[in-house]
């Protein structure tokens, strides 16, 4: 029997509530504490709370700039402090200051890893999936798995102490040219950095610098490229360019890559890393509260329901 509830609804409607600007806000009005409000957000969506509502609104925020709104008063609805500080945010999202912001119908959707976007006036839109891409198809399910499935490992990772996070383990480097695979620091850094990497070959950018490997930089890190990846692959989807080459002018000497080689090389190495590095998140906290699944994708897909 069913309740007629859509958790996930109510989850959604916390979040873009107009007066629910803090996580607790948020949390309260799902009726839920914020560790749990947290965990099954991201669980439902593969982004956190925060990074949705702030996405969103810098989405609304680009729909009343091409309408000829203030740029005071957006950024001040957006819920920013201060003009700058939303300058500044909304550069590093579209790549141009408010002040620039066309009134065309170019598309103002950001990269969102669930296809989930902002709609005029303040509503949701779904961005289904590609045609001939369903969810059920094994390569979308291991790519969105994977990406909540890192999310779940650095949420638990914050619950670990600087000497857990770091602590030199017997791990050899699954790959030569990232180096060794020995801490929990440095697998989830190599889960982050393989796909910064690859994207910059991917986009023709030149090669991204070295990010912080603490936990919160972890997080931002993923935050930012996460959404990319699972972008630039339904791009490639949409166009049929599985069986294109990508000549990788970052290698040296440069090769040449099938981009579905490389979605298949991404993923190969990413499952063994999570599994390695979930096995040490559970031995450093067995006995503890935290919780912990086994990084199956099919009881992952079992909770997203």
């Amino acid at each position: 029997m069913t309740t007629g509830r859509d958790r996930l609804r109510e989850l959604l409607d916390a979040v873009l509530d107009e007066n629910n600007t803090t996580l607790g806000a948020m949390a309260q009005g799902a009726f839920a504490s914020p560790y749990h409000f947290s965990r099954q957000f991201a669980r439902g969506t593969g982004e956190s709370p925060v990074a949705m509502r702030r996405r969103v609104l810098l989405e609304r925020a680009a729909w009343q700039l091409s309408g000829g709104a203030a740029v005071t008063e957006v950024a001040f609805a957006a819920g920013y402090e201060s003009v700058e500080g939303f300058g500044r945010a909304y550069h590093r999202a579209f790549g141009h200051p408010p002040s620039a912001t066309a009134a065309d119908t170019r598309t103002r959707w950001l990269p969102a890893v669930n296809g989930i976007h902002f709609h005029p006036p303040m509503s949701l839109w779904v961005e289904g999936e590609p045609k001939g891409r369903h969810d059920m198809d094994p390569t979308s399910l291991l790519l969105h798995h994977d990406v909540a499935d890192t999310r779940e490992l650095l949420a638990s990772a914050t619950d670990l102490d600087d000497e857990q996070f770091r602590r030199r383990r017997s791990g050899d480097a699954v790959l030569s040219w990232d180096g060794p695979d020995d801490s929990i620091a440095s697998v989830l850094n190599h889960l982050i950095r393989t796909k910064e990497v690859w994207l910059a070959a991917i986009a023709g950018a030149d090669q991204p610098g070295r990010g912080g490997d603490d936990p919160a930089e972890l997080a931002r890190r993923f935050d930012a490229v996460a959404p990319r990846w699972l972008d630039a692959i339904r791009e490639i989807d949409r166009r049929g360019g599985w069986d294109d080459t990508l000549i990788d002018a970052l290698c040296e000497p440069p090769e040449s890559f099938v981009l579905g080689s490389v979605v298949a090389h991404v993923l190969t190495y990413s499952a063994y890393r999570r599994l390695l590095v979930r096995r040490w998140i559970t031995s450093e906290t067995t006995g503890e509260s935290t919780e912990h699944d086994n990084g199956d994708p099919i009881m992952w897909l079992r909770t997203r329901g």
